[in-house]
């Protein structure tokens, strides 16, 4: 505690001082770009982000994802849970296995990262912020996909080349929930959520939607 009194806390957004335990300052919280609540189609998968992808909301992504600054996790999922349309992202009712599929509630599957990254990165930030997002909703998650072959990355490539597909396989492992929302952090033209909504649709999903922190805008 001493400690944070003589450092106190700097916003990820602008490095200017910020309350104890806040990710962002007063003026970056409000100079975030929130995108409503409906979703939107990208590549055949509607996608839901809460904010736009530029100032605060981008290095809030950065420093979880290039820093390793896994707290941030909880501030972003705090967000998306407070803004996210109901029938998206609803809490966990009490409802019998014995339910019938689609009124079970939706599982929480977050997007791969090639094993090469992840021994690099030593996480995969897509899951922290599904399991951020589990605590705040009450939803289970089911970490269903693996990636395989080219440990390529989405950033730097040119569009029609991310729309192709991205970098390598993703497949889908049982057991698959009925229903799923997809969890990343990110959402640019959409491609990698899609190809992650094949492979679970492959093998029985009926409903695939997804949610991220942030949505790249103009693409």
């Amino acid at each position: 505690m001493l400690t944070r009194l003589l450092a106190p806390p700097l916003c990820w957004g602008c490095g200017c001082p910020a309350r104890l335990d806040e990710a962002l300052c007063l003026g970056c919280r409000r100079a975030l770009r929130h995108l409503g609540r409906e979703p939107i189609p990208l590549s055949g998968i509607e996608i839901w982000a809460a904010l736009a992808y530029e100032g605060a909301a981008r290095e809030l992504v950065r420093g979880l994802k290039f820093r390793g600054a896994i707290a941030l996790a909880d501030a972003m999922a705090a967000l998306i849970a407070a803004n996210a349309p109901e029938d998206l992202l609803p809490r966990a009712p009490d409802l019998s296995a014995a339910d019938p599929p689609r009124s079970q509630p939706p599982a929480l599957v977050p997007v791969p990262l090639h094993p090469a990254r992840r021994r690099k990165r030593g996480f995969n930030q897509a899951a922290i912020l599904a399991e951020a997002l589990a605590r705040r909703t009450g939803l289970a998650v089911a970490d269903r996909l693996t990636r395989s072959g080219a440990a390529g990355t989405q950033v730097g490539r040119a569009r029609p080349a991310r729309l192709r597909a991205p970098p390598g396989s993703i497949r889908a492992h049982a057991p698959i929930p009925a229903r799923a929302v997809l969890v990343d952090d990110v959402a640019t033209t959409g491609s990698t959520l899609a190809a992650c909504a094949r492979a679970l649709r492959a093998e029985g999903a009926l409903d695939v939607r997804a949610v991220t922190f942030a949505r790249t805008l103009g693409r």
